[in-house]
């Protein structure tokens, strides 16, 4: 028994699988391939710009209705990050500004408060809140899967560089998907779950159609 459970605790380590070769860079177009990842590029025509993303180095827009912006560092914008089982976000943040209560299904996340004054917290499974108000060098841990967000309280910008130990770690946005979901979530689950009556589902929902 204590044999088993040594050769099954590395898995429960890792968020993905690890890799079989020393670079495997992601091939978008071979999309429709039934694997759990993306095939990999032929090593021949691989090289150094396929392992170098720019893209966290460019601030974000964040005029829009929840003043922040996040820019994705995953295998679908960084296809030399394929297999390697890690990835990163850049979230910018007006003052004042919040990137919602979301959850990442598939990774836990580190996060680095780079600039400004940033409340960040998350709900465990136990309805428990746990939040700090981090200063530049601070770091925060979202365990994987609890709800969480960040939250600009200073009085200029805030940026956070954030890690995963997935190389796609997946986003579910709670306002998004409550009321924004396609086809729509029907308004008598969102009445009885809220506990609200329809007119507030629409209202609310008509907020996020217009933004989108």
């Amino acid at each position: 028994m204590i044999l088993s459970i040594a050769l099954q605790a590395p898995l429960a380590l890792c968020a993905d699988p690890d890799p079989l070769q020393d670079f495997c860079i992601a091939d978008l177009a071979m999309t429709s391939t039934p694997i759990n990842g993306f095939p990999c590029k032929p090593a021949s025509n691989v090289t150094a710009s396929d392992f170098i993303f720019n893209g966290l180095a460019v601030e974000g827009n964040t005029t829009n209705p929840f003043g922040s912006n996040v820019t994705a560092a995953n295998v679908l914008a960084f296809p030399g990050l394929n297999t390697l089982g890690l990835s990163m976000n850049r979230i910018d943040l007006a003052p004042g500004g919040l990137n919602p209560p979301h959850h990442h299904p598939r990774a836990t996340e580190l996060e680095i408060v780079v600039k400004g004054e940033v409340l960040i917290g998350f709900i465990s499974s136990g309805n428990v809140y746990f939040s700090s108000v981090l200063k530049e060098g601070q770091m925060f841990v979202i365990p994987r899967g609890m709800i969480h967000f960040q939250m600009n309280v200073g009085k200029e910008k805030g940026l956070v560089i954030t890690t995963f130990n997935s190389q796609l770690p997946g986003a579910v946005v709670a306002p998004l998907a409550l009321f924004a979901a396609k086809p729509d979530v029907p308004n008598e689950v969102l009445t009885k779950a809220l506990q609200v009556d329809e007119g507030v589902v629409q209202l609310i929902k008509s907020k996020f159609a217009a933004a989108s």
